[in-house]
């Protein structure tokens, strides 16, 4: 439970960073707002075609009695809307995040620049981090439909799949959400796509913290669009841990600053766990 309130607390302080620095929130809300209306629209579309598309993948049904045909149909409507709607948590990110690749890789940099340190840059031009980042999007994207058809599948398994199901989707939305999220500032630091996969998986639990809530979020309409800046502020906070990059304060903290808060000043007390001053998500 430590690690859920871990990586929800990474989403909290991203929204609080842009909350103090209210031009980068404005910056980083016009790549979701030109998303959003491409979606509204296409969620518009989908919701006046699924009972449509129902009735299209059942013909075999047809000379059913009532109320077997409009159980099975109803249900197979309401199961293509929710895989439209899972589709578009993941999907919606990643084309903001393509849209508004010079936006977020800026806001990323500031968070990074206000913590201290080194900031690191890709040296890649803009054609190239595009690239990459619509590459590894296709990649989420290939293994969210491959969870979503199984998820679909597994809907019509009576009480599992009006209960379990969806707790599942909801984790795998918000997981590969994160990956999303993170990809702005771990692409800056060269990391590639199976490494963050592979630092993401090492904090499973921290990152549904981070991820879950956020999904849940972004199913309330215009929601995505005020959440993205801090969004990406706050994983560009958890990606600097999940690297066990330093803060300013963490600095402070090592050097033995003199302050009567500051035991470690005087050489008595040790860094708890060897961590010296960083700071890491729990295990």
């Amino acid at each position: 439970m430590r690690d859920l309130g871990v990586g929800f607390g990474y989403l909290v302080k991203g929204q609080k960073w842009v909350a103090k620095h209210g031009r980068w929130f404005g910056f980083g809300l016009l790549p979701g707002l030109v998303t959003l209306v491409l979606y509204v629209g296409a969620l518009v579309g989908l919701g006046y075609g699924a009972d449509d598309l129902a009735a299209w993948a059942t013909p075999f049904a047809d000379d059913w009695t009532s109320p077997w045909l409009d159980v099975l149909r109803g249900t197979l409507t309401a199961l293509v809307f929710v895989f439209g709607l899972f589709l578009a948590v993941i999907t919606f990110t990643a084309v903001t995040l393509l849209v508004g690749q010079p936006f977020y890789e800026s806001l990323s940099e500031a968070v990074d620049r206000g913590e201290g340190g080194e900031v690191p840059e890709s040296g890649l031009p803009l054609w190239r981090e595009l690239w990459i980042s619509a590459r590894d999007s296709l990649r989420i994207l290939l293994r969210v439909a491959f969870y979503g058809i199984l998820l679909f599948a597994c809907g019509f398994i009576p009480v599992v799949g009006q209960t379990v199901v969806p707790v599942v989707g909801f984790c795998v939305s918000g997981f590969f959400l994160t990956e999303e999220l993170t990809s702005v500032a771990l692409q800056r630091r060269g990391v590639e796509f199976k490494e963050r996969l592979s630092l993401l998986r090492g904090r499973r639990t921290a990152v549904l913290g981070f991820g879950v809530p956020l999904t849940l979020a972004f199913l309330v309409p215009f929601v995505a669009v005020f959440l993205m800046p801090g969004a990406v502020a706050g994983a560009t906070l958890m990606a600097r841990d999940l690297r066990g990059e330093t803060s300013d304060e963490d600095r402070g903290e090592d050097r033995g600053d003199a302050s009567p808060e500051n035991p470690r000043r005087d050489g008595n007390l040790p860094p708890s766990g060897g961590d010296q001053g960083v700071y890491h998500l729990p295990h």
